[in-house]
Parts: C-alpha cells; sequence; structure tokens
C-alpha cells in the first residue's frame, strides 16, 4: 500500500479517550508521576484499534496512545454495516466480554469501554456484557478480541469448501 494512501486511511479515523490513569514511581528521591492513556481509534465502517501510552504530561500520553492505535488497526465483521454474525467471547487476562447480535433499531447495548470499542468499529446494533474483571484496558482488548473471532457467512462457506447458499 503506497504511504499516501495510508495517511489518507488513517487521517479519516476518529479516536476515543477510554482511560486515564496516573502512574506512580516510588524511588530513592520520591514519586515521580506519569500519565498512561488507552485511546480507541476507528471508522465506524468496520476498522478498529486500540493502543496505549505513557508520558509526562496527558496530552503527550494520549498522542503515544494515538499512533500506537493507528498501528494496531484490524478489520472487523459486520453484517449490513450493523451488526455482527454470531455471539462470541473475548478474554484478555480476567476480564472477559460476551458479545450478541441485536435486531435493527436495537442500537448498542454495552458499558464503558467495550461501548467505545464497538461504536467506533461501526456496529450499530449489538448487546454486550462484561464479565469478570471491569479493567478498562482489558476490557477493550477483550472487545476487540470477540470481534476479531467474527466469521461472516462467506468466510465459514470458504472454510467449507462449499457456496454460501449451502449453508
Amino acid at each position: 500500500m503506497p504511504k499516501q494512501e495510508k495517511d489518507s486511511k488513517k487521517s479519516l479515523l476518529e479516536e476515543k479517550v477510554v482511560s486515564i490513569g496516573r502512574v506512580t514511581k516510588v524511588t530513592k528521591g520520591g514519586r515521580h508521576f506519569r500519565f498512561s492513556a488507552t485511546v480507541v481509534v476507528g471508522n465506524r465502517k468496520g476498522l478498529v484499534g486500540i493502543g496505549t501510552g505513557k508520558a509526562n504530561e496527558v496530552p503527550e500520553a494520549i498522542k503515544k496512545a494515538i499512533q500506537a492505535a493507528n498501528k494496531n488497526v484490524s478489520k472487523v465483521a459486520l453484517i449490513d454495516n450493523r451488526t455482527i454474525p454470531h455471539e462470541a467471547t473475548g478474554k484478555v487476562g480476567r476480564a472477559a466480554v460476551l458479545i450478541k447480535p441485536a435486531a435493527e433499531g436495537r442500537g448498542v447495548i454495552a458499558g464503558g469501554a467495550a461501548r467505545a470499542v464497538l461504536e467506533l468499529a461501526g456496529v450499530k446494533d449489538i448487546v454486550a456484557k462484561s464479565l469478570g474483571s471491569n479493567t478498562k484496558i482489558n476490557v477493550a482488548k477483550a472487545t476487540l478480541e470477540a470481534l476479531k473471532v467474527q466469521k461472516t457467512p462467506a468466510k465459514v462457506a470458504a472454510l467449507r469448501g462449499k457456496k454460501v447458499e449451502e449453508l
């Protein structure tokens, strides 16, 4: 992919800050404070990525997180550009997120970090439930993990060596 095309793709990505935390390092000379930021980027059409960054200042940490998120952008399988093909669970650490497709017009039924990931991925109708730990970073990553394992009917048919109509 040419560099110019890559840049135009990244400029279309929206970003949303999921969490900002203050990190403390205790040394002999006292405490050193830094900030960590977690950011989700997406184009609301099936591309989404998560990144984290750490710096001495909040805006700098956010900038680093956006750069990291742009590097980790992945494609998400959507049906009719509104929902996911099937139910799935994503697990990262002790956080687990269950996502289920929903009927048209239902909206994004999810909370916190999972909602940010799903909205920026372009999912319009979905039900998500956070199970286990509620750590924002891990919940966001688990949601992305659940989205990555989605298989469209066309992909399943290709794996089985059949036509979509045969399924």
